[in-house]
């Protein structure tokens, strides 16, 4: 009989892998930072960057608005208008841009910039510090505006300037908070104001109208330092940014930030 031969076991076919290519690795970021092993990219810092630091929050205030010059002021505006003017176009942005030229230098004021001081500051940067207290002859046309960013704030910073208030002569209430546009016309055609205190749309509308008189104005005050709870300033919210920037950049107002003749002072407090 013949010897039977094992049989070789047959193999299976293999079967085809259904797992997917592995997805090849992400380039690491390249680090900015020679001297940062955090792989992420940072941002450069300019020269009015600020931190927590610059922000006293118990007096309400940022500290770093005080050492800016002029230069450093415009640039913070032009920052502050194209983060928030994303829906303007190029052409419009350039329109609100100011120039370090218009912008007085204050950074010499070495007093904290609260409520209690600005009416030290306004007298330290007036030719004649009386004549804060007058007031043109017509109704309606201050010397001084301060613009604010809001009604509660513009309310307190009326308070702190009635020092510049007399019988003949009103600090002006030139914002929405409990006071009706209409109100508000009212008052300017009734009474002389030598200093105003305001928000940025409530006195362009006033302007617009003719109601605000503004051929007597002397000066322009921002209350830049000033901050609420959540560390935002009239420079770092959209709705008060954008109005702040079309108010200071007022055709009238940029024929006379830089004429000698009719000077009108930009100053940031």
């Amino acid at each position: 009989m013949a010897e039977t031969r094992p049989s070789k076991p047959v193999k299976a076919p293999a079967s085809k892998s259904t797992a997917k290519p592995k997805a090849k690795p992400k380039k690491r970021a390249r680090d900015n930072d020679a001297e940062d092993g955090s792989g992420s990219r940072k941002r450069k810092k300019s020269a009015f960057d600020q931190d927590d630091l610059d922000l006293d929050l118990e007096a309400g205030l940022n500290t770093k608005i005080a050492s800016l010059d002029s230069m450093l002021l415009a640039d913070h505006l032009a920052q502050k208008t194209r983060r928030f003017g994303t829906d303007l176009k190029p052409v419009e942005l350039s329109a609100l841009d100011i120039s370090p030229n218009a912008i007085a230098d204050s950074s010499s004021f070495s007093e904290t910039r609260n409520l209690e001081n600005l009416p030290a500051f306004l007298e330290a940067h007036a030719k004649d510090p009386k004549a804060l207290g007058d007031a043109a002859k017509e109704n309606g046309s201050p010397h001084t505006i301060v613009v604010t960013g809001a009604g509660l704030r513009a309310a307190e910073v009326v308070r702190a300037v009635r020092k510049f208030q007399s019988k003949n002569v009103t600090v002006g209430k030139l914002f929405a908070k409990h006071i009706k546009i209409e109100e508000t016309k009212k008052f300017l055609e009734s009474h002389r104001t030598g200093v105003a205190v305001g928000t940025p749309q409530r006195l362009s509308d006033l302007a617009e109208s003719g109601i605000l008189k503004l051929d007597k104005l002397e000066r322009l005050v921002v209350d830049a330092s000033h901050i609420d709870q959540k560390k935002r300033g009239i420079m770092d919210m959209k709705e008060t940014m954008i109005p702040l920037a079309r108010w200071l950049t007022r055709a009238e107002f940029k024929e006379r930030y830089a004429d000698p003749e009719q000077s009108l002072q930009l100053l940031f407090y």
